[in-house]
């Protein structure tokens, strides 16, 4: 079970896609822009966002920079949720960091599927502050690292 926060400005396909994630088991709620969404996230993280591309105001891929530019929010995991049907239009969602991408219409059924196979995914990652990772990633390990000097 994972907690899916919508973003999406069409609230009949937000409902939708709620109805269908509520029937598999996943909490969900939806907000309409991008500025409502950021936020929510500032207050709930979520286990999923499903983010559509294109809402007025702050748009799906500016909210999906300034999530990945965030340290608390950085590894959030993110499915770009759109109409937007062209190759350059999956290709730029996944270059800012979307881990998938559903176009609309969508089917129920695979909307489920796609958030239970992420979750899959990330299972037993947690979530690792910003800093912290990037110490990991260099090999940096402050244990090792925190060794008396000695001034010559």
């Amino acid at each position: 079970m994972a907690y899916v926060l919508i973003a999406d400005d069409d609230e009949i396909v937000a409902g939708l896609a709620s109805e269908a994630l509520i029937d598999a088991g996943h909490p969900c709620g939806w907000v309409t822009n991008g500025t409502e969404a950021w936020d929510l996230l500032q207050k709930r993280r979520p286990d999923v966002l499903l983010l559509d591309q294109n809402m007025p105001g702050m748009s799906g891929c500016a909210l999906l920079r300034k999530i990945r530019s965030s340290p608390s929010l950085y590894d959030l995991p993110v499915i770009m949720f759109t109409a937007l049907t062209g190759i350059r239009d999956e290709e730029q969602a996944i270059y800012a960091g979307a881990q998938d991408y559903i176009r609309k219409p969508f089917q129920p059924s695979k909307i489920a599927g796609r958030i239970e196979r992420l979750i899959q995914q990330r299972a037993g990652r947690g979530h690792t502050d910003l800093r912290t990772y990037l110490e990991k990633s260099a090999g940096w390990e402050p244990e090792a690292n925190m060794a008396v000097r000695r001034a010559i």
